[in-house]
């Protein structure tokens, strides 16, 4: 899963939000990693929406603009939590392999091999 995917996810987690809120939710959870622009962020909604992980939760007149509010569907919650798992699990062993290199030990075979 992409950097932004993951984010727009996660922002939607807690609660459904309008693009403009993603935007800023996104930028704080990331640490201002992550800035999506209007078009990046729209094209990565329609897209999560085809593919089933978003839903359009409901939409809303606000000074003569239309507001569109994203949710989370089941299948986005299952995607997101599975990128957990996978992150962890890549940390997990990273951080393992540290701990070798810093212990003086090889974090990989001699001659190339993982």
């Amino acid at each position: 899963m992409h950097e932004p995917t993951f984010y727009i996810l996660t922002a939607l987690a807690e609660r459904p939000q309008h693009g403009y809120g993603i935007m800023q939710t996104v930028a704080r959870l990331s640490g201002e990693r992550v800035m999506l622009r209007a078009g990046t962020l729209y094209a990565a909604l329609d897209r999560l929406t085809t593919e089933g992980l978003l839903a359009v939760d409901r939409e809303e007149a606000l000074q003569g603009r239309l507001r569109r509010y994203y949710r989370l569907t089941d299948a986005g919650s299952a995607a997101l939590g599975a990128e957990v798992v996978r992150m962890r699990a890549a940390a997990s062993m990273a951080a393992a392999r540290l701990r070798t290199h810093e212990a003086g030990g090889f974090a990989f075979a001699p001659g190339g091999a993982s």
